[in-house]
């Protein structure tokens, strides 16, 4: 397998077969005591992913038990996946963050009125679980008559303790609203993370996750050797494949960071509660700076060429959770393996495509809507103060050019070529096998100390951003914009771009090394730092989304409202109907 990152800044490298350096990582591994190292020569397959396969085998067996399951109604539920459809295009959500998003909004729309006492009604924890649950499988968020009834209690216990958190919010003054609302809604973020955990008890992702984690800490090593702790390697190889793996954002890898600080996060008593309550903001904090960590997307770029192999170990698990007994006789048999891959690595390659078209299209209708509220919001009145006006001809142009932007953007992706097959079969067998040449990562940590090239680069970089901005903003210009909306629309499309790059990071999927043509590479030129301002305004508009924010108490609270009427009438229909025998 040919090296992909050569000629990047010198920074991780994969390294061909070296015997020094894979005596730096046994070293390294053996001085830190590493429990993920051993090998057993009587095992076919790595430790890490031999004891994926029990524990994953073991908790499906276990799943199968009799429970009580929660049921919907089907005609409420109809309704309400349209309604989660719409909220999708508004929210500007990728399909991973739904479920979270849906709960975070059943959680605001429900605990904000009483935080700000508009109400003095307080929400019982055992009611508001059952809510959660009820509007999530409705909404199509969580399979019917599949959720055990037992485990609304779970999520009332949930609920109870970040309560207890909500109240350390108080410490912020009445000058510091800005941080009391990060703060609350970060609880309540976290909140959703747990809620989903335990309604989904996703074994298998975390199973795939710690995985991942541990063969990448056998196989990376750093020069200097003694740049990091071992439990900074550990999390910064948590977090990037976490990122990667499955694409979740910051809310979940804080969550799962809180839980390895808090060994008792999950069962914390009254007094660690307390105790935890207290620190929390500050703990929120430096993990917050932890993932701003510069070096971290050096882990990132490592992680995003092998999590391949762990999404078709994932689909491989999935398909056998019927049957557990014959996953390990399949992973233990290299050509029954090989065809397990080949064929999940062909399922995903024809379903990536379309995957790429429906987030593009959900991406750009949400721009679109955004820019409709902004265009009557601010533009026009901003335009009229100015006495310009717009023309029929401007306001089309004002909608069509980013429209058009993200489309360009997203028909010109291009899918992995078709020897990348090849590639990825070899590089799951070197993570699968303990016979196979095991591949050798390297971080190299830069100087403090700029060098001239490093300089003249970030130069460069900053007078790209600005030209291609004035370029943009000319665009605009000639169009006959008004010059308000000139300035507004030359960095709202920042938006529409950095969703176009973020499409485009998502077709890498099935890649394991980076194949980049000439016209790419200008693209790329073009288009990342465009991207890089638009994510900032990306974050901005997510945290002051005002159609959110109006969909959330205008619309959603008398929505659910009406879908509990509607399922309260089917109930008691069904009622007057068994009467009748």
């Amino acid at each position: 397998m040919s090296t992909i990152y050569e000629n990047k800044e010198k920074v991780d490298n994969i390294v061909s077969d070296n015997d020094v350096r894979q005596e730096e990582v046994r070293e390294r591994n053996n001085d830190y005591g590493s429990g993920n190292t051993e090998i057993d020569n009587d095992d076919i397959l790595t430790k890490p992913l031999g004891k994926l396969i029990d524990s994953y085998s073991s908790e499906v067996a276990i799943s199968k038990k009799h429970y009580t399951p929660i049921h919907v109604d089907e005609i409420a539920s109809r309704i309400a996946k349209v309604y989660e459809k719409i909220r999708k295009i508004i929210d500007w959500k990728d399909d991973n963050a739904l479920r979270r998003s849906a709960i975070e909004r059943i959680l605001k729309r429900i605990i904000f009125p009483n935080l700000a006492g508009l109400t003095t009604k307080k929400a019982a924890v055992d009611e508001l679980s059952e809510t959660i649950t009820v509007e999530l499988i409705r909404g199509g968020h969580l399979p019917n008559d599949t959720i055990p009834m037992e485990r609304l209690s779970d999520v009332a216990n949930i609920l109870k303790k970040y309560l207890v958190f909500l109240k350390s919010a108080d410490k912020y003054d009445f000058f510091a609203v800005k941080q009391k609302i990060n703060y609350t809604n970060f609880i309540l973020e976290i909140a959703a993370c747990e809620i989903e955990e335990v309604l989904t008890n996703p074994v298998k992702e975390y199973g795939i996750i710690n995985t991942m984690s541990s063969l990448l800490y056998e196989r990376i090593n750093f020069i200097p050797k003694d740049h990091l702790k071992e439990d900074d390697i550990r999390k910064y190889i948590l977090i990037a494949t976490i990122k990667t793996l499955y694409d979740l954002d910051d809310k979940f890898i804080t969550y799962i960071l809180l839980k390895q600080k808090y060994v008792n996060w999950n069962s914390a008593s009254d007094e660690e509660l307390e105790k935890i309550s207290k620190e929390l903001p500050n703990v929120w904090s430096e993990i917050g700076e932890d993932l701003k960590r510069p070096y971290l997307r050096k882990f990132i770029r490592i992680a995003e060429n092998v999590d391949t192999v762990f999404l078709l170990v994932d689909d491989i698990l999935s398909k056998y959770k019927d049957d557990p007994g014959k996953i390990k006789e399949n992973f233990e048999d290299h050509k029954k393996l090989e065809k397990l891959l080949t064929k999940s690595y062909e399922s995903r390659y024809k379903t990536l495509k379309t995957r790429l078209f429906r987030l593009a299209i959900f991406s750009t209708l949400s721009v679109f809507l955004s820019n409709w509220v902004t265009f009557f919001i601010v533009e026009v009145p901003l335009a009229n103060i100015f006495a310009e006006g717009f023309s029929f001809r401007a306001a089309v142009i004002d909608f069509v050019l980013p429209t058009a932007v993200m489309f360009f953007l997203v028909i010109i992706i291009r899918l992995p070529k078709k020897n990348n097959i090849n590639k990825v079969i070899d590089l799951a067998f070197s993570f699968i096998y303990q016979d196979e040449e095991k591949r050798l990562y390297q971080i190299r940590f830069e100087n403090k100390r700029p060098s001239m090239i490093k300089i003249i680069m970030t130069s460069l970089y900053f007078e790209i951003i600005i030209f291609t901005f004035i370029g943009i903003a000319y665009a605009f210009y000639i169009a006959n914009l008004p010059i308000s909306s000139v300035v507004f629309d030359t960095f709202t499309i920042s938006l529409t771009v950095f969703a176009a790059v973020a499409i485009k990071n998502k077709s890498r999927e099935l890649s394991v090394d980076e194949d980049t043509s000439v016209g790419s590479f200008l693209l790329d030129m073009l288009s990342v730092p465009v991207a890089k301002v638009g994510s900032v305004f990306a974050r901005k508009w997510k945290e002051y989304n005002i159609v959110a924010i109006l969909f959330n108490f205008l619309i959603e609270t008398p929505f659910a409202v009406i879908l509990n009427i509607i399922q309260g009438w089917s109930d008691f229909i069904s009622e007057r109907k068994q009467e009748l025998h």
